[in-house]
């Protein structure tokens, strides 16, 4: 399954875009202020359960997954579930420009990064990487903002447009709440939209 781009050529001007996108960060990170923690647990479990029903969660024998900070889709129950089910957990963690994912079985040998989330610590050193086709791995990735053509405003490193260059027929799924899809976004021609979007209330596809 290749990669998604977005879909005009040109994009917006750079500085249009720059500002744009941090005004974006900005209204979001307004709107995460007022979640309770009690509210993102309760958000995070629908998401939670929608992401299980999808039939790219069953089928996928390996799932890439982040580790989830502030006031992000909470993602430990996806985790425990995924082991529970027998399947390979792996989760990042930046090395320079650079991302690389790392099987985990328990959540005790996690260290606090560079941007203070948690990951694999210095000892885990062999790498989680994707198979030819793509099919046994499943990404859910997170993310600032997305709007329904599925365009996705990060958090400005370009580390999973980075990595998914690299393995582009990786499966992809993004999580957010309602509250980050947006009419429109800003977006370049090198961004790599995810497969879908899955919230509390919907799962946007093509």
């Amino acid at each position: 399954m290749e990669i998604r781009r977005s879909t005009e050529a040109d994009g917006y001007p750079v500085n249009k875009l720059q500002v744009s996108k941090r005004n974006i960060r900005k209204q979001v990170a307004e709107r995460r202020k007022g979640l309770s923690p009690e509210r993102v647990s309760e958000l995070s479990g629908l998401v939670s359960a929608r992401v299980m029903e999808l039939d790219e969660w069953k089928a996928a024998q390996r799932i890439l997954i982040y580790m989830s900070f502030g006031a992000e889709v909470e993602t430990g129950a996806l985790i425990r579930a995924a082991w529970r089910e027998g399947k390979i957990v792996a989760v990042p963690r930046c090395e320079g420009k650079e991302m690389r994912f790392y099987p985990i079985r328990d959540f005790s040998g996690l260290v606090s990064g560079p941007f203070g989330i948690l990951e694999p610590g210095p000892e885990c050193t062999r790498e989680i990487v994707p198979d030819n086709k793509g099919e046994e791995s499943l990404m859910i990735m997170p993310g600032v903002a997305f709007d329904g053509m599925k365009h996705r405003i990060g958090y400005g490193g370009g580390y999973y447009d980075r990595y998914l260059e690299k393995y582009p027929r990786v499966r992809t799924l993004a999580v957010g709440f309602e509250f980050q899809i947006f009419e429109e976004l800003p977006w370049e021609p090198t961004d790599i939209c995810p497969q879908g979007i899955v919230t509390e209330a919907r799962v946007i596809r093509e």
